[in-house]
């Protein structure tokens, strides 16, 4: 057979377009796969710094240019007092599923150096009123563990919060300090350790990793649509008598 019939015969365009289609899928592919690297990477650190020893608060002076994601769940040391009758109610379930809230209480750092929001744990709906939980409130100066968390971003379904019903269904302490009209606020806030509550309530510890990581199923995805559209584009070339020794 003469070597100008060659077992490959592939038409310009499809060839370009597909080509071009490949490098795509193939691009994205490898993106995901990178995303998944740096994802797995964040989520170490994160978990690096949830057992760390626990670091003092940053100065008041430095709140203003914090990094924050830099911050965030870092374990903290808070020193002071809480202000008890300025609760804040965030809604909330606890892992059942059972309605509630998470008590946010304004804790007054020591020495005047500012006042940070604790969520001090979970609260069962049926025991909202403080007089139902009156042993569990902490008088007086005292010292907690606390887990740093940056403000929550505000998402397309969540519900307006209720200021004048004190309800809050996200986590700024920007917006939450105004509604309390309290100044001198950090513009994070910090979630109580699991350390028990006389009582039983709140229910502290409430820290939760749930970063979402699906990078290796979106690479599976594009590589695979990139070998579907190859298979296409051998089979459309079979079809048209492309592939294969021309018939005599």
């Amino acid at each position: 057979m003469p070597a100008t019939n060659p077992i490959f015969r592939p038409l310009l365009w499809p060839t370009v377009a597909t080509a071009i289609a490949l490098a795509i899928l193939v691009g994205l592919g490898l993106w995901q796969l990178e995303r998944l690297q740096w994802k797995l990477n964040l989520i170490a650190t994160i978990n690096h710094r949830m057992v760390e020893e626990p670091m003092d608060v940053p100065a008041q002076s430095e709140w203003a240019t914090l990094d924050l994601k830099q911050l965030e769940y870092h374990r903290l040391k808070l020193e002071g007092h809480f202000l008890n009758d300025s609760e804040l109610y965030y809604f909330a379930q606890d892992d059942e599923g059972t309605a509630g809230i998470d008590v946010v209480t304004p804790f007054v750092l020591a020495n005047g150096a500012g006042t940070i929001l604790v969520d001090r744990g979970f609260v069962p709906r049926d025991y909202i009123d403080i007089a139902a939980r009156a042993s569990g409130q902490i008088e007086g100066p005292t010292s907690l563990i606390a887990v740093a968390r940056a403000p929550q971003a505000r998402g397309i379904f969540s519900a307006p919060d209720d200021v004048k019903g004190n309800l809050w269904f996200t986590r700024d302490p920007v917006a939450m300090a105004s509604g309390l009209g309290l100044a001198n606020v950090a513009p994070f806030y910090a979630e109580a350790d699991a350390t028990p509550n006389v009582g039983g309530l709140p229910i502290g510890g409430r820290t939760q990793v749930n970063i979402r990581n699906v990078h290796f199923e979106y690479a599976l995805t594009w590589f695979s649509l990139a070998l579907v559209l190859f298979a296409i584009y051998l089979a459309y070339h079979w079809s048209n008598g492309r592939i294969g020794r021309p018939k005599e």
